[in-house]
């Protein structure tokens, strides 16, 4: 069998075109295609590093996130916890407050009632004291005690303090002004005549007396020169005597 140069040489070229047809019809869309796939691909690793990367920050992100919310959380707790021991502590002291109060205000009304309750009683003693003495001194009211209480009478017109003196000598500075003697019993003769004589020694003056007798005065006497009196009677002695409370008030 005889070597065919052209034969050879027309394979060779159909092998080459066939080189050429495949590297340019099939062997360079493949590698396109694995070079985009392959960039692809590492576009995609890149893709998923930057994630991963974003992720990492994210996740420290939020870790650092909830430690802060940590943080402000104990501090909110805190805070909170601050104001409401204030809040307790101001309430406790209000409600303290009120109990001092309402006990000063309970004490108060319990002293008042005490001494209501002792003013009642002292009362009801002195009216009880008073009727007693007035009954006593109304069997001791004699004719022989209104002879001491006579006595009685002119020293205290003869110790008539100045006060007394000016208003009897304004009081007597109208002529018309009378004196008017009142006595538990009838006086003689000779007691108007000393009481006459002291009483117009005391008024520096003339003036016409009335001599009167009132029994209610139990014992005693009482002189009226104008606005001036002169009380010198168990009646008035124990009227007095049995009102010391309301003159208190």
């Amino acid at each position: 069998m005889d070597f065919d140069w052209t034969t050879f040489t027309l394979e060779i070229i159909n092998f080459l075109i066939l080189i050429w047809i495949l590297k340019r019809f099939l062997y360079q869309p493949v590698l396109n295609i694995i070079d985009k796939r392959r960039a692809d691909i590492d576009q995609a690793m890149a893709d998923a590093r930057r994630i991963e990367a974003e992720a990492v920050s994210l996740k420290k992100q939020n870790e650092q996130y909830l430690v802060e919310w940590e943080n402000q959380k104990e501090a909110a707790h805190a805070q909170l916890s601050a104001e409401l021991a204030e809040i307790r502590k101001k309430k406790l002291a209000e409600l303290n407050q009120k109990f001092d109060d309402e006990s000063d205000r309970r004490r108060i009304l319990e002293e008042r009632r005490r001494i209501e309750y002792e003013k009642k009683i002292e009362e009801k003693a002195i009216a009880q004291g008073t009727k007693f003495v007035s009954k006593l001194l109304s069997r001791l009211a004699t004719p022989e005690l209104e002879t001491h209480l006579f006595a009685l009478l002119l020293e205290d017109l003869a110790n008539i303090d100045e006060a007394d003196k000016h208003v009897i000598s304004e009081a007597t500075a109208d002529h018309a002004t009378s004196i008017l003697v009142q006595s538990a019993f009838p006086l003689t003769d000779t007691q108007k005549q000393t009481l006459s004589r002291v009483l117009c020694e005391q008024c520096q003056t003339e003036l016409s007396i009335d001599f009167q007798c009132n029994e209610t005065l139990l014992a005693g006497f009482q002189i009226t020169v104008g606005p001036w009196v002169l009380h010198a009677n168990l009646r008035d002695e124990l009227k007095f005597f049995s009102q010391p409370l309301q003159h208190e008030k």
